[in-house]
């Protein structure tokens, strides 16, 4: 392949990658695997024990003492009955519990990341980035201590400075971590607040 071929190669891949429209960056779905083992374990254990003593009254034998003692109760007791009221209420919060598992993401310790490409996608854990920028805060002159926290809005830095002015500590690390924050390459960029103040003296 000649020099001008693989000029018009780069050319034709520059001009590609800046036409690529980019793709939306979403949260990571959680897997929920114990809410969902739960589920099903109760599920089947109740349907397999009802499907077992509909078989043994089909087969002619009296059904089971849970099964007659149940209905009993559910004819004669009143709606009204502070067993009934709880028994509600309780399937009513499990029943929203698990709505709300099923229509939401979950992992929110996972920051999602810009998506340059359709068919990749990464992520960043809440704790590493606050690493990173904590990392970060530290290189400024004066900083003693830092804490970071990061979130899905706001990115909180507390920090300590033993000399210099609190101001210019201020604004310089208000302007290193947001330029860390850029470089975490975050889908949706948090804003930042920090504040500074002096180590309590003892």
């Amino acid at each position: 392949m000649s020099a001008g071929e693989e000029a018009a190669r780069g050319d034709e891949g520059a001009g590609g990658g800046a036409g690529a429209v980019r793709a939306p960056a979403r949260r990571f779905w959680s897997v929920r695997r114990v809410p969902a083992f739960l589920v099903a374990a109760v599920v089947l254990g109740a349907a397999g024990v009802l499907l077992y003593d509909v078989a043994a009254v089909r087969a002619h034998r009296p059904a089971m003492g849970w099964r007659r003692r149940l209905a009993r109760e559910l004819a004669t007791r009143p709606l009204e009955d502070a067993w009934i009221v709880a028994c509600a209420g309780v399937a009513v919060v499990v029943g929203v519990w698990l709505v709300v598992l099923a229509v939401t993401p979950g992992l929110r310790s996972v920051l999602p990341m810009r998506r340059d490409r359709a068919d990749l996608r990464a992520g960043i854990d809440r704790r590493a980035a606050a690493l990173v920028l904590r990392d970060r805060a530290m290189e400024v002159a004066g900083v003693q201590s830092v804490r970071v926290g990061v979130g899905r809005r706001r990115v909180r830095v507390r920090a300590q400075s033993h000399f210099r002015d609190l101001d210019d500590v201020r604004a310089d690390v208000d302007a290193v971590i947001a330029e860390g924050v850029r470089k975490l390459g975050l889908a949706h960029e948090p804003g930042v607040s920090v504040r500074v103040n002096r180590p309590v003296k003892r």
